[in-house]
C-alpha cells in the first residue's frame, strides 16, 4: 500500500506491505534512489508473514526535499517513521548508502532492532580511491579522472549533468548487462542533484564508523557482489570482522546489486536470517 507520512517536517513517500513483525528498508544513492528497488526485492517477505517498509527518503524520489541531508536527520526521520507506523522492533536493511545509514541508526537507536541486513556497503570514506581506479582503468566512454572528481565531490550542477554522470559509469554496477537493460533503469530514476551533493561534499569526506562497530551487538548480515567497483568486498569484509555478531556472504557472480544478479541465493539468505532474529508467530 502506497501513502504519504509526515515525519519531522517533510511528507515522506512509503510502500507498505504485508502484516506482522517490521522490516524496514533504506535505499541507497542519495538523489538517485528511491523505495521502488527496496518494495519489489523485499516485498517478498510480505507474503511470508512480515510487515515490509520501504520509503523515498527526504530529498529523494517523490519525497520532499528539505535541507538538511545529514545522516544524523535521514536517520532520524527513520526513527519517527518507524514509531509513526508503530512498527516496533524492526529488522534493518540498507544497501549501498542506505547500508551507511543503517549503521548509523544501529549506533543511536540499537534498542529498537532485532537485526541488521547491510548489502554492498562501507563503514568509512576509505575505499573511494579504489572504486577511482577501477572506473578509470575500465575505459568506458564519459568517465574521465575531473568527472569523477567533480560527482563524487558533490559538484554536480544540475539533474541533466547528474543523468549523464550515471549513465557513463552504470556498466560498472553489473556483471551482466544489456544497453537496452542500462538504458531501461536510467529512465526510471528521479535525478536530485542537490541531495547527492549535500551527501557527497558533506557527509562522506568525515564517514568513518569503523573504530564503533565493535559497539553494535546486533547480530548483523553482509552481503556483497565479489566484482563490486564502488564499495569492494574489502569494505564488507571490513564490517563483518568488526561487528562482533555477524555473518559474511560473498555473491560471486554479483557486482553491486547481488538482489538482482543472484536474487534466489539473496532472499535465501535474508530468508534464513530473518527466521533467526524475528521469526513470525
Amino acid at each position: 500500500m502506497h501513502k504519504v507520512v509526515e515525519v519531522n517536517g517533510v511528507r515522506l513517500h512509503v510502500e507498505d506491505q504485508g502484516q506482522g513483525p517490521a522490516i524496514l528498508t533504506l535505499h541507497g544513492g542519495p538523489g538517485l534512489g528511491s523505495r521502488h528497488g527496496d518494495a519489489r526485492t523485499f516485498g517478498v517477505f510480505a507474503n511470508e508473514g512480515y510487515r515490509v517498509v520501504s520509503y523515498d527518503q527526504r530529498g529523494n524520489g517523490e519525497s520532499d526535499g528539505k535541507p538538511p541531508y545529514s545522516h544524523e536527520q535521514f536517520i532520524d526521520d527513520a526513527e519517527e517513521l518507524r514509531k509513526a507506523l508503530g512498527l516496533g522492533k524492526i529488522v534493518i536493511a540498507g544497501g549501498s548508502y542506505g547500508g551507511h545509514l543503517a549503521l548509523e541508526y544501529a549506533l543511536k537507536y540499537q534498542e529498537h532492532l532485532a537485526g541488521i541486513v547491510l548489502r554492498d556497503t562501507a563503514a568509512s570514506n576509505a575505499y573511494q580511491h579504489t572504486s577511482k581506479e577501477r572506473a578509470l582503468a575500465s575505459g568506458l566512454p564519459g568517465i574521465s579522472e575531473d568527472m569523477l572528481d567533480r560527482l563524487f565531490g558533490g559538484r554536480v550542477a544540475s539533474n541533466e549533468e547528474f543523468k549523464e554522470m550515471y549513465r557513463a559509469i552504470l556498466p560498472l554496477y553489473w556483471v551482466e548487462s544489456t544497453p537496452e537493460q542500462l538504458e531501461a533503469h536510467l529512465n526510471s530514476i528521479t535525478f536530485r542533484y542537490e541531495t547527492h551533493n549535500w551527501a557527497f561534499s558533506i557527509n562522506q569526506p568525515k564517514f568513518n564508523l569503523v573504530h564503533r562497530l565493535k559497539d553494535i551487538k546486533v547480530p548483523t548480515l553482509v552481503l556483497v557482489g565479489r566484482h563490486d567497483w564502488i564499495t569492494p568486498l574489502e569494505a564488507s569484509e571490513e564490517i563483518a570482522r568488526e561487528i562482533p555478531n555477524s555473518r559474511l556472504v560473498v555473491f560471486e557472480r554479483s557486482g553491486h546489486s547481488p538482489q538482482i544478479e543472484e536474487r534466489d541465493k539473496f532472499l535465501t539468505e535474508v530468508r534464513r536470517f530473518l527466521a533467526e532474529v524475528l521469526p513470525v508467530r
